[in-house]
């Protein structure tokens, strides 16, 4: 380990030396070239214009390049990482987590309270998300532990361990923190349900506890769920007619277009 180190610190050495010598070199050149021209035109007041303008310009091009174009191109990587993002979580939500949150629901004895303002139309605004959001950050997310069918639940998200632990592995995933730690939780429940080879025999303390991480899951699902769908309507129009045909929280929900 120590000899690789110290390869490592000759190869930063021998790289730094070499580029001081490259530098030291187009300085020698730059007063080779401005020599040449004395000699041939001797107007020292020429070069001196030239070589001031040429210095002053360099301000202003530090100027446009590391505070305009730079930040021009670091919002346009930012905006390109955010799409790819959007992407994959709608992946997710295709593959398993409209169904899980149809399931989540499904099971929450107090779902009716909020269920209208999670009916979602064409019609709404940005201010309209944005104040189901706030709505929603006042809601109590509690499964009842009573209507658990961790049989079913075990099938389908075992089944879908591979996938989230796929999605993990996204590099992408680290310019959104709120979908790492979904993507953790819902892998920590099926955890939990990995472990229980009979569901049907557990005593009370445990099904409150698989329903305490239930919990935690079904809040943060329904949170992101709503923004990806603010993101659908402002941006994939297409994408939000079937999100809305297909919304895990509509009774009356069908993908038919009548």
């Amino acid at each position: 380990m120590y000899a690789s180190i110290a390869h490592g610190g000759r190869s930063l050495m021998k790289q730094s030396k070499k580029e001081i010598i490259f530098g030291i070199g187009l300085v020698v050149l730059s007063a080779l070239a401005y020599g040449l021209h004395y000699l041939f035109f001797r107007d020292l007041h020429h070069i001196l214009i030239y070589l001031v303008g040429d210095i002053a310009f360099v301000f202003i091009e530090v100027l446009l390049v590391t505070l305009i174009i730079h930040r021009l191109l670091e919002y346009r990587e930012k905006q390109s990482k955010m799409e790819k993002l959007n992407m994959i979580i709608g992946i997710f939500f295709s593959e398993m987590g409209s169904e899980l949150l149809s399931y989540f629901s499904d099971i929450d004895p107090n779902l009716d309270t909020i269920r209208n303002a999670l009916i979602i139309d064409g019609k709404w605004t940005p201010q309209d998300f944005d104040k189901l959001a706030k709505k929603l950050t006042g809601y109590d997310y509690r499964v009842d532990p009573s209507w658990l069918n961790l049989a079913k639940l075990s099938d389908f998200i075992l089944g879908k361990r591979d996938f989230i632990l796929t999605l993990m592995e996204n590099p992408n995933l680290l310019e959104h923190e709120r979908f790492t730690e979904l993507l953790r939780v819902v892998f920590h429940v099926a955890d939990e349900l990995r472990f229980r080879k009979d569901g049907t025999s557990l005593p009370q303390t445990d099904l409150q506890h698989i329903a305490g991480d239930i919990n935690r899951a079904y809040g943060m699902l329904v949170r992101e769920w709503v923004m990806y769908m603010g993101h659908l309507k402002k941006h994939f129009p297409y994408l939000f007619s079937l999100a809305v045909r297909t919304n895990p929280f509509d009774q009356n929900a069908t993908v038919i277009v009548s």
